[in-house]
């Protein structure tokens, strides 16, 4: 890559290195004293690099990258475990979508279970997606991790794959600049995925009070598992099959949203273009030499020519990028914009009425139940792609029409 990276140093002095591409964005000095405390730990590095969607995480911080040597930070994966986008784009065109929107947004709502709790599981699981189940090996798998870790209880697996969650998660249609038909999506691993991350979370802890460590911990949510421990080669076993099973998840979904719009749309078929990356995950990646455990929290993997998705908030643009292979940043990118509210800020600062304001142009839930989502709880997406702009390149933009969330 030619183009030079455009970080600046955010550590303190004698420290690991922290990379932030924070330019023209904002960093919470909580969230920057995180990345310090991350960066302290003597197993990780050779740097930490931080995306411009940063912001305070548990543990670890939203929008990071943190390569170790060695060791794996449970907490920093997280309890969403491969929380991610999917996209595609279809041949349908604006002028093929109806002028009220409201039908095909309930449609999908009552095709696709949404919401947290029992409201947001199955009542049957469609046949389809029992049979995708039963023939990808991941009930197996999970067999297996429950032999040795029988708390991790899978009884919503199946009734939960296919279904949207709550929260920040979301549904989407959009238009591209050319005005086609796009269909995104943003899920993970729904409760079985939480479960495993706060039962390892927990264990590391445990862990923690066994060890006697040559450093300080500055944070007990920073608890870790060494390479060689018993523990270390299940969690890596636990979390890999949470990761495959949001990607099966948002697989399902994609084809439980797509079946409905063909009912109700004019016939179409899926273009060549289409993504289904995680954003909170671990991987083994080899960089500058060595092979590390990379962890993204909040970041997507950029190498040069991959495609990603930069979600903005319910009433902002959306990216489809091409990775820059930028090494500075172990190739990765944000995840999205990334909040500069909390959610109990946003929903004493926004008002209904800025958030209607907000979102006057899609077709999207409008009441106080999403207010902690509306646009001014996150950065402009703009500014966050500009402090990027030597990680990605924008391959579309996208503008929602209409949002689904839990």
């Amino acid at each position: 890559m030619n183009m030079q990276s455009q970080y600046e140093f955010l550590h303190a002095q004698g420290s690991t290195p922290i990379k932030g591409w924070v330019h023209g964005v904002p960093l919470e000095p909580q969230a920057h004293q995180q990345l310090r405390n991350i960066a302290s730990l003597p197993f990780v590095g050779p740097w930490v690099a931080v995306m411009p969607d940063v912001h305070l995480g548990i543990g670890a911080t939203v929008g990071s990258v943190v390569p170790t040597r060695g060791a794996i930070i449970p907490a920093a994966v997280g309890v969403d475990i491969g929380c991610g986008m999917a996209a595609v784009r279809t041949t349908l065109r604006a002028s093929d979508l109806p002028d009220d929107l409201a039908h095909l947004r309930n449609s999908i709502e009552r095709g696709v279970p949404v919401g947290n709790g029992p409201g947001g599981d199955h009542r049957r699981i469609p046949d389809s997606i029992e049979t995708k189940l039963a023939h990808s090996g991941l009930m197996q798998r999970l067999a297996a991790i429950r032999a040795r870790h029988p708390k991790i209880r899978p009884d919503k697996v199946d009734k939960q794959i296919g279904t949207l969650g709550g929260g920040n998660h979301f549904i989407e249609i959009c238009l591209d600049e050319a005005d086609a038909v796009w269909v995104m999506l943003h899920s993970g691993s729904r409760g079985t995925g939480n479960l495993v991350g706060t039962y390892f979370i927990e264990l590391a802890r445990r862990q923690l009070e066994k060890r006697v460590l040559g450093f300080h911990l500055p944070d007990k949510d920073l608890a870790f598992f060494l390479e060689g421990e018993p523990l270390f080669d299940d969690y890596v076993e636990a979390v890999s099959w949470a990761q495959d099973y949001a990607r099966a998840n948002r697989e399902a979904m994609l084809a439980r949203v797509l079946h409905d719009m063909r009912q109700r749309l004019p016939k179409f078929q899926l273009d060549k273009e289409a993504v289904n990356c995680h954003h909170n995950y671990v991987q083994r990646e080899d960089h500058f030499g060595e092979s590390l455990l990379v962890t993204r929290k909040g970041a997507v993997s950029a190498r040069e020519g991959e495609l990603g998705i930069i979600p903005g908030s319910m009433g902002a643009k959306s990216y489809i990028v091409r990775g820059l292979g930028n090494a500075d940043s172990f190739h990765s990118c944000s995840h999205g914009a990334g909040r500069v509210m909390s959610r109990t800020q946003a929903r004493a600062q926004i008002t209904l009425k800025q958030h209607r304001e907000a979102t006057a142009h899609v077709e999207c839930r409008k009441d106080a139940g999403v207010i902690d989502e509306s646009p001014a709880a996150y950065k402009p997406i703009e500014a966050v792609m500009a402090a990027q702009a030597d990680l990605v390149e924008v391959v579309h933009t996208l503008r929602q029409v209409v949002c689904i969330k839990g």
